[in-house]
């Protein structure tokens, strides 16, 4: 028994085997925390996975929604997307959760996928009494559908404000309005103008309060659809000149070059090609004036007044139409030229502003078309059209004037699209 007693006491006092007791103590913390971080390894990398998965599946259903022709096939497109992006988790992840939802006031204008993926790891699971871990993983991308923009008021100016609308003028152009310019305030409507209309679209930015419902701004790639056609010509020497007297004095013109046209009595224009070189082309005179089937083209500085100067006089004005160039130079081309009723040479540098003054007795149909010119539509213009189109360098809209053109959008002019607006939100 003593003996014992020594060996136990000998024992107690012998420290040799501390660091075993310590090792032996703290070896199953040490194991468990390896084996801990290789699951939480495990963890990371199928999260990873599967929010990459989501992700692409989101963009894709998204994309598929922002295109008519195929967005009833949007959760087809995020499936499978979701499915070729799987790896590691293929095999214990769900059948994936795709859902349309409202972003930021939009109505159904998002897609939502969510996905889990659960599996048991053998170090977790000790501290879960052998549950499965899950990972859970959500992606939502937003969709705006790109669109096709026609316009009957085109400002071709490419920086700077290109159209404005001021004063108590009053606008109705449903066919729409559009602005090429890419800087801030392409387009500017006063808040005391009154603009009616189904679009405006513009490469920069667009100050029109009462019309921002359907403002499309930043639109890349809107261009003049004009921009290579080259103006026509009639060389053939002409004069104005009345002739008769009193109520029966009348101007009758044929087509050809002018210097300028001043009506000073009652005019008819026969159908074709007037060229106006470097003077005016007035028709602001109290003098009725008709023109069926004309084109009027400018050159050399040449410009334009159109409308009366007082309520007596009617103007009625209308385009060639494809069958008017028949027999023509320009017979292969006259679809192009069809319908536009003023052709300004893009090198014409106007000695003075384009006007346009108009009464509600004038009747002005076709495409005034101004690439090198300022448009400016006075307080005193009162007109309505069945399908008047502007697409000038600038227009300038200003006082108290009325302009009305009732052209279908599909008959106004192309100006462009915009591709569709998909992004990551959650």
């Amino acid at each position: 028994m003593g003996k014992f007693h020594n060996f136990l006491a000998r024992l107690r006092k012998n420290r040799s085997g501390n660091a075993l007791m310590i090792v032996a103590t703290g070896l199953p913390v040490l194991i468990g925390g390896a084996g801990f971080a290789v699951d939480t390894a495990q963890w990371y990398m199928w999260k990873r996975e599967l929010q990459h998965a989501v992700d692409q599946a989101a963009y894709a259903g998204a994309f598929a929604r922002s295109n008519p022709d195929a967005e009833s096939t949007y959760a087809n497109r995020a499936k499978q997307e979701y499915d070729a992006n799987l790896s590691k988790v293929d095999g214990f992840d769900t059948t994936p959760s795709i859902t349309l939802a409202d972003y930021a006031g939009g109505n159904q204008n998002s897609v939502v996928v969510t996905s889990t993926a659960t599996k048991v790891l053998p170090f977790s699971s000790f501290l879960t009494n052998g549950s499965a871990a899950t990972i859970r993983a959500t992606a939502q991308a937003s969709f705006a559908a790109g669109g096709q923009f026609n316009a009957c008021l085109i400002s071709l100016r490419d920086d700077g404000t290109g159209t404005s609308i001021g004063g108590d003028s009053t606008v109705d152009a449903r066919c729409g309005l559009a602005a090429l310019s890419c800087d801030d305030n392409a387009v500017v409507v006063d808040g005391s103008s009154t603009l009616v209309t189904d679009s405006i679209a513009a490469c920069g930015t667009i100050d029109a309060v009462n019309n921002e419902d359907v403002a499309t701004e930043g639109v890349q790639g809107l261009f003049d659809a004009y921009k290579d056609l080259v103006p026509p010509d009639n060389p053939t020497n002409r004069s104005y000149a009345c002739s008769g007297k009193g109520n029966n004095k009348q101007a009758s013109l044929q087509p050809g070059t002018y210097s300028s046209i001043s009506v000073q009595c009652t005019t008819v224009l026969s159908s074709g090609i007037y060229v106006i070189d470097g003077g005016v082309l007035d028709l602001t005179g109290n003098y009725d004036v008709t023109g069926n089937g004309v084109m009027f083209v400018l050159k050399n500085g040449a410009h334009i007044k159109l409308g009366g100067s007082g309520s007596g006089n009617k103007l009625n004005l209308s385009p060639m139409d494809a069958a008017d160039f028949a027999g023509t130079p320009y017979a292969a081309q006259a679809d192009d030229y069809s319908d536009m009723l003023v052709f300004e040479h893009r090198d014409n540098n106007a000695s003075q502003t384009h006007i346009f003054n108009g009464n509600q007795d004038s009747t002005i149909e076709g495409l005034i078309y101004l690439p090198d010119g300022d448009m400016r539509i006075n307080g005193t213009a009162d007109v309505a059209a069945q399908c008047l189109q502007i697409s000038a360098y600038t227009i300038d809209v200003r006082g108290g004037a009325f302009l009305e053109t009732l052209c279908p959008v599909d008959e106004a002019t192309e100006v462009g699209s915009s591709s569709s607006k998909v992004r990551l939100v959650a």
